[in-house]
């Protein structure tokens, strides 16, 4: 209960001492109230409180508060939790995300920043805060579970975050705040003060001239032959592959549309889905005719196929449909899975010595093919998929060997000339 007794401060009129009781014993404190404007529903005046333990604290809240009305620039914090704020933002702010990058920021969201950030007050949120929280990831933010050999009990360890994991987390929470600060739930973005660790470039491992060539015989003998001879010599991406679709082949012209990709979501959520591409444009892929005559095969391949299977096809059911049905599928006419595909191509890879390689460095090898044989980057870059040339750059802008040995070859040959 409080005191009646309570006594204002000499001279503050605005400012009082109070007694309470915490726990039953008497708690003292000083309060102070600041005329913040008018509630724009009711007329009233709205105040602002501000307590503390002492009256200069209290009075040095008041006074700094005071200034930004006069100044039209008072600003009212803001009462609710981060982890409320950001389940606001995932459900009202997210609607021009695509569906794997919520799910992405979700599961970002549950598994790192509410548990650590979550009950701080959003208006409470400082730069020191997100920055021992990113420490912390980057000490311990892993959660590792394995049976213990002699136990056979789980045991959980913690491992440092990956610096790229850490900035992918704080992307998404300057994103989060960024739309705080829009608004006007909060004054500024306190992720914009942080520090990030140096993310290290990841080496890629394309596969060289002469993996390339026992990687396409191996895969003759695999029951997704075309699918895997095709991404080295094309750049798809797995899920570009498997949604490409027939109208999207041009034998005439020689290209590949590439408008969407088939991405895997939960059966709630519609099971395997064609969607945009990864940066939602649409691009046009000029292949090699050799490229060409191995979706011919695949076309009589799958014709044959349909004719096998009979009343179990699941795939197009009369020519018209032929015509946008999907090119690389199952022997039954089933669309193809990213776990399906990887295996595959990892027992491919394995076959060849190449077990430390995947799909995706399939993709690699393409435009480091493209490059070894003169393409230039902005090239490469439409032909990938990628934003901007700099990103293409950043990730292919190493010279290899053979490039290197070319190099020298040519200033040699020019060299020679001025004999």
């Amino acid at each position: 209960m409080t005191n009646k007794n309570n006594k204002r401060a000499n001279g503050e009129g605005t400012i009082r001492k109070k007694t309470v009781m915490r726990n039953g014993s008497p708690y003292t404190y000083w309060e102070a109230r600041v005329t913040t404007g008018r509630d724009p529903m009711t007329g009233k005046q709205a105040q602002r409180s501000f307590t503390g333990k002492t009256q200069k604290e209290v009075r040095e809240k008041m006074q700094a508060a005071a200034v930004a009305v006069n100044n039209d620039d008072y600003f009212e914090p803001e009462k609710m939790t981060l982890s409320r704020w950001i389940d606001i933002w995932l459900e009202n702010y997210c609607g021009d995300k695509k569906y794997l990058t919520v799910k992405h920021y979700k599961a970002q969201c549950e598994t790192h920043i509410k548990p650590m950030l979550g009950a701080v007050k959003l208006s409470d949120l400082t730069a020191p805060q997100i920055q021992a929280f990113y420490n912390r990831l980057a000490k311990d933010g892993h959660k590792v579970e394995k049976k213990d050999e002699k136990t056979g009990k789980t045991v959980t360890t913690y491992k440092p975050l990956a610096a790229k994991s850490i900035r992918n987390i704080h992307g998404i929470l300057t994103k989060a705040l960024h739309t705080a600060v829009s608004v006007d739930y909060i004054r500024n973005n306190p992720a914009d003060r942080v520090t990030l660790p140096r993310v290290e470039k990841k080496e890629i491992h394309p596969l060289d001239d002469d993996l390339v060539k026992a990687f396409y015989k191996a895969a003759a003998e695999d029951e997704y032959c075309y699918l895997l001879r095709i991404i080295p010599f094309t750049g798809l991406r797995e899920a570009e592959a498997m949604g490409l679709t027939w109208d999207c082949v041009d034998f005439d012209a020689g290209t590949l549309k590439i408008n969407k990709q088939l991405i895997k979501r939960p059966a709630a959520d519609g099971g395997f889905t064609l969607a945009e591409t990864k940066n939602s444009k649409i691009r046009i892929v000029k292949t090699a005719p050799a490229v060409m005559q191995l979706l011919k095969d695949r076309q009589r391949q799958q014709i044959e196929q349909r004719l096998m299977a009979g009343e179990i096809w699941e795939g197009w059911q009369n020519e018209n449909e032929r015509k946008t049905a999907l090119v690389f599928t199952t022997a039954t006419g089933g669309n193809l899975s990213p776990q399906t595909v990887y295996n595959h191509c990892k027992k491919v890879l394995e076959k060849i010595g190449a077990g430390d390689r995947c799909v995706h460095d399939l993709r690699h090898t393409f435009a480091v093919l493209s490059l070894q044989n003169g393409d230039d980057i902005k090239t490469v870059q439409g032909n990938l998929g990628h934003a901007t040339a700099a990103f293409t750059l950043d990730v292919y802008g190493h010279v290899s060997e053979k490039m290197k040995e070319d190099s020298a070859a040519r200033m040699e040959a020019y060299m020679a000339q001025m004999a």
